[in-house]
């Protein structure tokens, strides 16, 4: 297939998934699923969806914690320093432990819906060694957080370019609770005021996101659904030999990952870790690809050296430049196989700013798509998979 050829096919795959309305946990999310399974079968591979419960959002989960960011504040500020203190903590605990990969006890007790997991096993399924590669197929809530104005008018300043992490945009927003937290302990009317303008603007942020329509997440993460296909269609066409390849499309992505929280759960235990190679792709039509160094929303997580290696290694043999040296203080579904131990990169994509193009904006259509940074995505997972088939790499 020509460049060209490929990228209408690309194109019309993605222009059709795009219009599928797909929050997460839905039923435009298990539509998109279908349509995935529909396509996987036209190509001639066999697909299933794997049903999970989860709750699907994050500003439920962290908006409870902000909002006891809130009443701690106000409680600090008319002396009642133990409700203070108790209600910064509770809040500052809920949010934390919202964060993948962690326990998310709050999640437990809140509402739960479905999220389909889309599943395509290929090569030798009695092979030693299986290749997972990762994408997701839900989509994002606005919200004025994500305003592209914001960024453009940061980028002004020559901060990003200057920076190879991203910003810790949820410490203020633990910081809340935590600052009424401290008002509390200590007493302190000008920390109580802080947590609670923190809190109320954190709060704030998390209700307008909900309240918002889901994006067409193209971008995110629509280029990355595609590129799973054509590696399908390219792994179907010349399978590589004794390598066990599981393509995963999750749902619920963009509540925290829960769709790849819960893959873990059923599959993790007959995936060792020692023969199993994890290769997420996630918004891969910015300008510019990169493989994360690390990501993670409080702590970062380091992506481990001898995958990076691969990646890169790999990059330059296909003439593919990468953004260099870049982590985000954010997470993408890479993180849970990451900290389970098992040898994983993420490729992503950036604009020159070091941002994610059109991110969580009702722009981010497939009109916006640079198609050649999807096939470089694509190039570089495919040469990856078949490197891996010669010669493994642990974590």
């Amino acid at each position: 297939m020509s460049t060209e050829t490929l990228e209408i096919w690309l194109r019309e795959r993605l222009e059709a998934l795009e219009r599928i309305d797909r929050p997460s946990a839905s039923e435009g999310e298990l539509e998109a699923a279908r349509w995935m399974v529909a396509e996987l079968t036209a190509i001639g591979a066999e697909a299933r969806i794997e049903t999970e419960t989860v709750h699907g959002t994050y500003w439920w989960p962290i908006g409870i914690g902000t909002a006891a960011g809130v009443l701690g504040g106000l409680a600090a500020l008319t002396g009642r320093r133990v409700a203070a203190a108790a209600l910064g903590i509770f809040g500052a605990a809920a949010i934390a432990t919202d964060f993948p990969p962690r326990s998310r006890p709050l999640r437990k007790i809140l509402p739960k819906r479905q999220t389909s997991n889309v599943i395509c096993e290929l090569g030798d399924p009695e092979a030693e060694r299986t290749v997972v590669l990762v994408s997701h197929h839900d989509a994002a809530h606005s919200g004025f957080i994500f305003h592209p104005g914001i960024p453009k008018l940061v980028s002004k300043t020559g901060m990003f370019k200057a920076m190879d992490t991203s910003p810790m945009l949820m410490a203020p927003v633990i910081g809340g609770p935590i600052l009424a937290a401290l008002a509390g302990i200590a007493g302190n009317r000008r920390l109580a005021r802080s947590a609670v303008a923190l809190s109320v603007s954190s709060t704030a942020a998390m209700a307008d996101i909900g309240i918002r329509d889901v994006v067409p997440g193209a971008n995110d993460n629509g280029t990355a659904v595609i590129a799973l296909l054509d590696l399908a269609r390219r792994f179907i066409a010349d399978p590589p030999e004794g390598l066990r390849i599981i393509l995963l499309s999750a749902g619920a992505e963009e509540s925290f990952s829960e769709g790849m929280e819960a893959f873990g759960k059923r599959h993790f235990p007959t995936l060792p870790t020692d023969s199993t190679f994890f290769i997420n792709l996630d918004t891969v039509g910015s300008p510019y690809l990169t493989v994360l160094r690390g990501e993670g929303f409080l702590k970062m997580f380091d992506y481990p050296s001898e995958a990076l290696d691969l990646a890169d290694r790999t990059a330059e043999e296909l003439g593919i430049e990468l953004m260099p040296n870049l982590r985000i203080h954010n997470g993408t579904d890479g993180l849970e196989p990451l900290t389970a131990g098992y040898p994983t990169v993420s490729i992503c994509s950036c604009t020159e700013e070091k941002q994610p193009a059109n991110y969580h904006w009702p722009n981010d259509i497939s009109a916006n798509v640079d198609f050649n940074t999807v096939n470089e995505a694509i190039e570089l997972s495919e040469a990856m998979v078949r490197r891996l088939a010669k010669s493994w790499v642990s974590g």
